[in-house]
C-alpha cells in the first residue's frame, strides 16, 4: 500500500513539473524539476502514455496533451 501511495505522489510531482515548466521537457529535466528519480520518471511517462494517452513524445521531449490534470 505504501508503494502505491508513493507512486501516486511521484506521478503527481512529475505532472506538476510539466505544468510548471509550461514547455516540453525531457525525462532528465522532469526528474530535476520534480525531485523524482529519472528511472521512476521514465516509468511514470510510460504509464501515462500507455494508460491515459496524456503524453505526447517528440524525440527526447515530452509534453502533456492536456495541462488540466484529473489528479489535482
Amino acid at each position: 500500500h505504501e508503494k502505491a501511495v508513493r507512486e501516486m505522489d511521484n506521478e503527481q510531482k512529475v505532472l506538476d513539473a510539466f505544468k510548471e515548466a509550461g514547455k516540453p521537457l525531457n525525462a532528465k529535466e522532469a526528474a530535476e524539476l520534480s525531485g523524482v528519480d529519472k528511472k521512476e520518471v521514465d516509468k511514470i511517462i510510460k504509464k501515462l502514455k500507455d494508460t491515459e494517452k496524456r503524453i505526447h513524445r517528440r524525440g527526447a521531449f515530452i509534453r502533456l496533451n492536456n495541462l488540466s490534470s484529473k489528479h489535482t
